[in-house]
């Protein structure tokens, strides 16, 4: 068993992006949007906020009162859309439950939708085209699978999760017709048939549902790659949807939760937001 783990890829990522910047002639600007008070987005956007100075992204906050209308918010996002400092917009989710997220996310602009969620580059995506800025998770995932040599076509991927986050579009990434995908995809979720038996033959292991500890060692094949993308919280600690203790020894390459996914999704984050800056 190896621990499969992104801080060191991440930093180059963040390097890489630090030493892009210095050749523009202006910084790059990411725009974060916050609807309400949610404790864990405050917590999250300081995180990204945090890498984006240490790599000369500036950062510009939008921070919305819950009470507000969709059309209140959607003029927000049509200023931000507008301004020309601006060149990515995150929208922190979850958002209230009065608001639509799909509604929200389609207006913002596509090319400056630095997650990868509007329609027109989620399409993108399935169609085939690469071009476009890929949700930041599944981008991660595909770059650490590749960082340690995991070969990935042919391969049976099995993922556990359904979300537009995270299961769908690495599904659809995984499976492109392309040299470092080309996976034979199974995505399950929580009305599926026989999980265990699912589970049971993925060569590469998914997990995606945000639920700790559900892939038990009586899920996994000997030798599988196992990829925790889970994040809950159990009193004062951070633990994975997978068994961990259990589990990591019968794995080629497992994740580690925290430090497995989490610093990629914030190292692609920042390099999708150079990438809509060119």
């Amino acid at each position: 068993m190896k621990l499969l783990q992104a801080r060191d890829l991440a930093n180059s990522i963040e390097q890489r992006v630090r030493k892009e910047i210095l050749t523009r002639k202006r910084a790059p600007g990411l725009a974060f949007i916050r609807i309400g008070d949610d404790s864990s987005s405050k917590v999250y956007i300081a995180i990204k906020k945090k890498k984006c100075a240490e790599v000369g992204i500036l950062s510009f906050d939008k921070e919305l009162p819950a009470s507000l209308s969709e059309q209140e918010v959607l003029r927000h996002i049509e200023g931000l859309n507008e301004d020309p400092r601006i060149d990515g917009i995150l929208l922190q989710l979850p958002i209230p439950s009065h608001l639509s997220t799909m509604r929200i996310l389609q207006h913002i602009d596509p090319k400056k939708d630095v997650d990868g969620f509007h329609p027109y580059n989620m399409g993108k995506l399935l169609l085939g085209d690469l071009s476009g800025p890929l949700p930041c998770t599944p981008k991660g995932i595909h770059l650490l699978l590749q960082s340690v040599g995991i070969s990935i076509p042919g391969k049976h991927v099995v993922i556990v999760g359904r979300s537009n986050i995270v299961g769908k579009p690495l599904a659809a990434l995984l499976m492109q017709k392309d040299p470092s995908c080309n996976a034979t995809v199974t995505l399950i979720h929580t009305s599926s048939c026989n999980i265990q038996k699912h589970c049971q033959e993925a060569d590469i292991l998914i997990a995606a549902l945000g639920n700790p500890g559900y892939i038990k060692k009586d899920m996994v094949q000997k030798g599988a790659v196992v990829i925790d993308v889970g994040i809950n919280r159990e009193g004062s600690s951070l633990v994975g949807d997978v068994d961990f203790a259990n589990v990591a020894p019968l794995t080629s390459y497992i994740t580690p939760v925290p430090g497995g996914v989490g610093p990629m999704t914030v190292a692609c984050l920042l390099s999708n937001t150079v990438d809509l800056s060119q």
